[in-house]
């Protein structure tokens, strides 16, 4: 089994818990936060191999972290899956417009989220 390490954040706590359950269970070590700034601070310290990152969040949106994980030297090769209710037509691009900045996600699952759907895109991340 993996031993690579998945970041959940999501504003809602049953949704991480649900989420890091799955991935548990598949073998991952989780770490987990709530807003984009505890987000960013686990992944400075940790630099987990995938973060699963829902878009709106308080404090700093999904938008703004893969756009500081994506333009950082040291963290740019983070694998970054945006849950969001509004990609659904766009879950297999590598990248979307919003407020007129391309964000560079390497995937998209739209909301409500399938998780086995999820832990298939982590998989292809992870291996």
């Amino acid at each position: 089994m993996s031993e690579k390490l998945i970041l959940v954040v999501d504003d809602d706590p049953d949704l991480v818990e649900a989420v890091s359950m799955k991935l548990e269970a598949k073998g991952y070590r989780v770490e987990k936060a709530y807003d984009g700034v505890e987000a960013m601070d686990k992944i400075k310290e940790e630099k987990p191999a995938v973060v699963i990152l829902d878009v709106m969040m308080p404090r700093k949106n999904g938008w703004e972290v893969c756009e500081e994980i994506k333009n950082s030297k040291e963290l740019k090769d983070i694998a970054v899956v945006l849950l969001t209710a509004v990609a659904d037509s766009v879950k297999t691009t590598s990248y979307t417009h919003h407020d007129g900045k391309t964000t560079l996600a390497d995937d998209y699952v739209p909301k409500p989220i399938d998780l086995d759907e999820l832990m298939e895109i982590v998989g292809d991340h992870c291996s």
